[in-house]
C-alpha cells in the first residue's frame, strides 16, 4: 500500500511538472507573439515612402472615362457630380460600395460617375 501513494505522489509531481512547463511554454509563445506583433505593426511598408505621397502626378487612374457634366443633373446630384468632376484621382482610389462592380463592370468609385449611376 505504500507503493501505491508513492507511486500517485510521483505521479502528481510529473502532473504538476508538466503543467509548469506548459504554461511557461505558452507564457514564452505569447510574448514572442507580442513582440513580433508589435514590430511588424510599427515598420513602415518598404513600397511606401514621404516621395510618393507628395507626387500624384505618378498615378495611373484605372477608369480612363470623365464624369459626366453636373449641367445634365439639378440639387443634391449635381453637386456630387461637380465633386467628382473635381476630384476624380480621389475617387478612382475608393472602392464602390454599391457593388456595381459585379454587374456593370465598374473599376472603382470614379466609375459610377461616368454613367448616370451614381444619380440613382
Amino acid at each position: 500500500m505504500g507503493n501505491k501513494n508513492k507511486d500517485k505522489k510521483k505521479v502528481r509531481k510529473l502532473s504538476r511538472k508538466r503543467k509548469r512547463l506548459y504554461m511557461g511554454g505558452v507564457v514564452v509563445a505569447l510574448v514572442a507573439g507580442l513582440l513580433t506583433w508589435n514590430r511588424i505593426s510599427t515598420r513602415v511598408p518598404t513600397h511606401y515612402s514621404a516621395a510618393e505621397e507628395t507626387a500624384s502626378s505618378g498615378y495611373v487612374r484605372r477608369e480612363t472615362r470623365t464624369p459626366l457634366s453636373p449641367a445634365l443633373f439639378v440639387g443634391k446630384t449635381a453637386t456630387a457630380y461637380r465633386v467628382a468632376q473635381e476630384i476624380p484621382d480621389v475617387l478612382d482610389q475608393l472602392y464602390c460600395y454599391c457593388e456595381c462592380d459585379k454587374h456593370m463592370g465598374h473599376l472603382t468609385l470614379l466609375s459610377c460617375f461616368v454613367d448616370s449611376h451614381a444619380a440613382t
